[in-house]
């Protein structure tokens, strides 16, 4: 964990610079309050900063995942996995770009299936003008699911599976960091954190890094008979534990269609390196180290400084194969978010 402690404090000291260089004008100015004004630089033509100190806002949130894992032996064959969706409501108070606050799991309220297995999910997403990033972990419980099965069967003889399956769990860490190249005149804080408002449309190059952790296990007595009896293999594995290093080179746009009204979206490649272990992998040469992956973030949004609602989406993926082996995992987050800010700036009413 020691490496996400180091990546929350190097953002947060990114971010405290912009608090700095808002204060008054006759306070001197330091090197970093220089450097925080610096790095928040905007072009008011087509980015207007936040005018208020605190938001409220309702949020409801759905964690997605899914797992393949394919062989490329005698003949193709591919298993899908995942858990069922979590979702959860919540009401959160935020100052700048921090939002705190208390969900509930919307499935434990309403469904008569109760999710009575153990999961933690932790992600923080934080937004300036010149620097972004993302900070994650999960650990799944035991809800996962064989949602289709491909070249196991026949297709005169194959079952339409969509049954539970205890034999799998992951776990996985990470830090995204990201760099915007136009950051003058392109927000990624106004599409996904509401603490600025894009005025024009305008679009931006995105660079970046990141580091992961993923620890997938696998036991593949516990499945259906029929699939193991059929199963290459290739694909019978007890546990994958890698660690992912890329480099990721994007785009970002930004579509202000109407007044206050954006739509943004960004894909960012990255060429990865991969160091891994895997136990009980039978006839499998060994895993090739430079794969790709892919962070991909959708929102939209309405937000007219006062009052804000919106959705956003972001959803990495991560590849990991060699000539016989495939394993295919993404997962990410769906929000959907109404809110509106309160108390405005001492500069902002100054200036009125």
């Amino acid at each position: 964990m020691k490496y996400k402690l180091i990546g929350i404090v190097l953002l947060l000291t990114l971010f405290s610079l912009q608090a700095q260089s808002q204060q008054e004008d006759t306070i001197p100015k330091s090197f970093i309050s220089k450097l925080g004004h610096l790095i928040n630089d905007l072009d008011t033509m087509y980015v207007s900063p936040n005018k208020y100190k605190f938001a409220f806002m309702l949020e409801n949130s759905s964690w997605y995942e899914h797992y393949r894992i394919k062989s490329y032996g005698e003949r193709t064959q591919s298993l899908s996995i995942a858990p069922q969706m979590s979702y959860k409501l919540g009401a959160y108070i935020g100052w700048k770009w921090i939002f705190l606050g208390w969900s509930i799991d919307l499935r434990n309220l309403f469904s008569k299936e109760k999710v009575s297995n153990k999961k933690t999910e932790f992600e923080l997403s934080l937004y300036s003008s010149i620097v972004s990033g993302d900070v994650y972990y999960r650990k799944s419980g035991s809800n996962f699911k064989i949602r289709s099965t491909s070249g196991i069967f026949s297709k005169d003889n194959s079952p339409d599976y969509n049954r539970k399956f205890d034999g799998f769990s992951v776990e996985i860490k990470g830090l995204n960091a990201y760099w915007v190249l136009n950051h003058k005149k392109f927000s990624y804080p106004a599409a996904y954190s509401q603490s600025t408002n894009q005025r024009k449309s305008a679009g931006s190059m995105i660079a970046g890094f990141s580091f992961s952790q993923h620890d997938i296990r696998f036991d593949p007595e516990k499945l259906p008979a029929p699939i193991l009896d059929n199963l290459d293999t290739s694909l019978i594995f007890r546990r994958i534990k890698y660690t992912d290093y890329s480099l990721s080179f994007g785009y970002a746009y930004n579509w202000v269609f109407a007044r206050n009204c954006l739509f943004s979206v960004s894909m960012t490649p990255a060429i990865a390196y991969k160091r891994s272990t895997i136990d009980d992998q039978r006839h499998n040469p060994a895993l090739k180290n430079i794969n790709f992956d892919l962070v991909s973030r959708a929102g939209l949004v309405y937000n007219n400084t006062k009052y804000f609602i919106g959705t956003s989406v972001v959803i990495h993926t991560y590849d990991y194969h060699s000539s016989r082996f495939n394993l295919n995992n993404s997962f990410g987050t769906i929000r959907f978010y109404a809110g509106f800010n309160f108390l405005k700036k001492k500069k902002v009413k100054q200036e009125e």
